[in-house]
């Protein structure tokens, strides 16, 4: 490892960002390096301003993607080579304003109903029954299922957080009946390398798309599709906003309040509450 890298982990580290965030920080200036093929350290503002361009105009690298890059690249030469370019303060990525696939409760026990394996099925349907990322569902703990208090603490989430999740006993009850099959003592999931750890999250990808092309439902749905649906479902079943915001780990309401516009049942109440209205102002 170069001393120059070494240098930009341990500021990403007194940062405070997370060790996956770090990973993709670091993965961000390699590429850029790769790229140009010399030390990200002699290159220039505008080569750096071309390479953005380049992400944009030749790879049509997603918002997401862009957005990373540009924080990572910030960060590297703002705070840890100290060089105020204005390129990086002026370059913004374009909003999207795409709402996420949704599927109903029926879509989604017919695709987990074609999951062939047991893991896979089991994994994806803790995913969904708890609103969970696909990482905090594979590297889930067995001592974070609580049966006793009926949750799930998951632990270091996105942006660092803790929080804890409603435990279905139905869920509780395929978790401990999963887990009697190998009994291992730290993962739900375990993978089956020497080496331990839990199981692969690509396997879980590659399950859940084989399943959702099995099933029928003709979404462009992911395994994130689960944790859409499971908000949504729960508001259309009357839970309060801020009680979603609190189980999902969302630091804004507003990125909550995303689920309002994806719940039919809550335009319908609308429609019928306008109605209602304009009958009694005519």
């Amino acid at each position: 490892m170069t001393a120059l890298r070494q240098r930009y982990i341990e500021d990403l580290q007194l940062r405070g960002l997370s060790a996956r965030t770090q990973e993709s920080y670091v993965r961000v200036v390699r590429q850029l390096a790769e790229h140009y093929g010399k030390s990200p350290e002699v290159i220039t503002e505008e080569e750096l301003r071309q390479y953005l361009l380049y992400l944009k105009n030749e790879k049509h690298a997603a918002r997401n993607t862009c957005t990373l890059a540009l924080c990572s690249l910030k960060f590297f030469y703002q705070q840890t080579l100290k060089r105020d370019w204005p390129v990086l303060d002026f370059v913004r990525p374009a909003r999207e304003k795409k709402l996420p696939v949704v599927l109903s409760v029926e879509e989604v026990q017919q695709i987990l109903g074609c999951v062939r394996r047991a893991r896979y099925r089991v994994c994806l349907s803790t995913i969904y029954a708890c609103g969970l990322r696909l990482m905090e569902g594979v590297q889930l703990p067995v001592a974070d299922v609580d049966g006793a208090r009926m949750v799930v603490h998951v632990r270091q989430g996105k942006g660092g957080q803790d929080r804890y999740v409603p435990l279905p006993r139905r869920t509780l009850e395929l978790l401990r009946e999963y887990w009697s099959s190998h009994r291992d003592p730290v993962w739900l999931f375990p993978g089956r390398t020497p080496a331990g750890g839990p199981m692969c999250a690509s396997g879980v990808q590659r399950a859940f798309k084989a399943a959702l092309a099995e099933s029928g439902v003709h979404k462009q749905a992911s395994v994130h599709t689960l944790r859409h649906s499971w908000a949504t479902h729960l508001l259309e079943a009357g839970v309060n906003l801020r009680l979603i915001q609190i189980y999902l780990g969302h630091r804004s309401p507003t990125t909550t309040a995303l689920y309002t516009h994806l719940t039919r049942k809550s335009e319908d109440l609308a429609s019928e509450a306008i109605n209602r209205l304009v009958d009694i102002g005519g």
